[in-house]
């Protein structure tokens, strides 16, 4: 349910969060929730009427998030789910993430597009085997914002030196992975401490709240200091005697600015030209920026088609050999020789796995600044990270994903199904290195 509290909030917050099971992470989001006054008085009254059923005094506010049947009976998350809520001054999409380590995968479709991580740990057991899984993916996906929720505070007396130490230990696992910015805050959601108001046990906490951190933490990016990418969708020739020479491009800027006059270069071809006319809403413009959906027309008459990129500034080179970090999401093995599809933005090509380098431990404690590896994996099962070798039958314009989270990010899909297969991420994870042992690539097939 969309809450909107003030029509005067402008920016916009995406963030997911993530934790153990039982660590209280839908009590978390349920108070968020309910204290920031986001939750209707129908949907209140339910959750106390469910709550008052079962024998509890208080609503447990945890149900305000588990929408699955199955989430209730046990008392777990299990898909990913998104709320939308509203404060005085900022907009907010959250994806509530599961903690079971069969669901890794949703977290990171929840954390694909989030700026900020909220990674929850019980203050009792402090940074687990689960804890160091979510702040991989995070790493992983590039999640610029992390915060450790110590959670549960209320069962250890609200004891400083407890959140100290795996504040310490968190802060400097998540470093090694090179997480730049992590803020601790310690809470008790279901007590609500720190969570929206600031808790009267932890006089010795002098930081924001979780809810101020969200509402102030920097979002968001200049535009015109990321190149301009522009994927292809669709091409618009009316040929009507009202518009019989018009050749517009349609599709959403993904990153940057454009502007009329700039040089641009038309990838895979490596056509240059010059932007000659943006059209957004109906109306010409001199300027776009990202994310808008815009129309451009270019100087030169270009064989362009859906799946080209219009680019400015430092351009991809394209290839037909892709290496990338890759996290499987299918259960269905992806195994070396597989014949796959490969989407790209608006590009869809064939491709084949030529070789599973190695698969990423993202449990295993951080040695010499990498993470274990193990070299000659005979293939990637779901949840799994690993670095793969793709051939593809056509060349891709890639960025870096350390570069561009959306022109450095593709999917596999299953050409036979079309279903989802592995999210991939152009360039190294981490700061890994390839092993030397890998398998060596197979051979390529008439596929590509």
């Amino acid at each position: 349910m969309t809450i909107t509290q003030d029509a005067t909030a402008t920016s916009l917050l995406r963030f997911a969060t993530a934790g153990s099971v039982d660590d209280g992470k839908s009590t978390l989001v349920g108070r968020l929730l309910h204290d920031s006054k986001s939750v209707l008085a129908d949907q209140l009254e339910a959750v106390e009427r469910v709550s008052l059923g079962r024998g509890q005094d208080a609503p447990d506010l945890a149900l305000l998030t588990d929408g699955l049947r199955a989430e209730r009976e046990q008392g777990i998350t299990i898909d990913v789910a998104y709320r939308y809520f509203a404060t005085p001054r900022r907009r907010f999409i959250l994806a509530d993430t599961p903690g079971h380590v069969q669901y890794t995968r949703n977290m990171v479709t929840g954390a694909s597009t989030a700026e900020l991580a909220v990674v929850l740990v019980d203050a009792r057991n402090g940074v687990v085997e689960q804890t160091r899984r979510h702040a991989a993916v995070a790493a992983l996906l590039r999640v610029p914002h992390v915060v450790l929720a110590v959670n549960k505070m209320d069962l250890v007396d609200y004891a400083e030196p407890v959140f100290a130490a795996i504040a310490e230990e968190f802060t400097a696992y998540a470093a090694s992975l090179g997480v730049k910015d992590v803020v601790a805050v310690p809470i008790s959601a279901l007590a609500g401490d720190n969570v929206v108001e600031p808790s009267a046990h932890m006089d010795w906490y002098g930081g924001p709240t979780l809810l101020e951190h969200l509402e102030t933490v920097p979002v968001g990016s200049d535009p015109s200091a990321e190149p301009a990418r522009f994927p292809v969708q669709y091409v618009i020739r009316p040929q009507t005697e009202e518009h019989p020479d018009y050749r517009g491009y349609a599709g959403q800027l993904a990153s940057g600015v454009l502007r009329v006059g700039d040089p641009v270069t038309v990838l895979p071809s490596g056509h240059t030209t010059t932007v000659a006319g943006i059209d957004a809403l109906g109306e010409e413009t001199d300027i776009a920026w990202a994310p808008q959906s815009v129309t451009v027309r270019l100087a030169d008459d270009i064989d362009i088609s859906r799946g080209d990129l219009i680019a400015a500034g430092a351009t991809p080179v394209p290839t037909k050999d892709v290496e990338a970090t890759v996290s499987h999401l299918n259960e269905r093995p992806l195994r070396a020789g597989d014949k796959v599809l490969l989407k790209h933005t608006t590009r869809t090509v064939r491709a084949l796995v030529k070789e599973i380098s190695y698969r990423i431990d993202i449990t295993a404690p951080v040695r010499e600044g990498k993470l274990e590896q193990s070299s000659g994996a005979d293939g990637l099962n779901v949840n799994d990270i690993g670095h793969v070798v793709l051939r593809t039958a056509e060349p891709l314009a890639l960025d870096s994903y350390s570069d561009n989270r959306r022109t450095g990010s593709f999917l596999l899909i299953d050409p036979a199904d079309g279903t989802t297969l592995t999210a991939g991420m152009a360039g190294e994870a981490f700061d890994t290195v390839r092993s030397t042992d890998a398998n060596d690539a197979t051979d390529e097939e008439d596929w590509v």
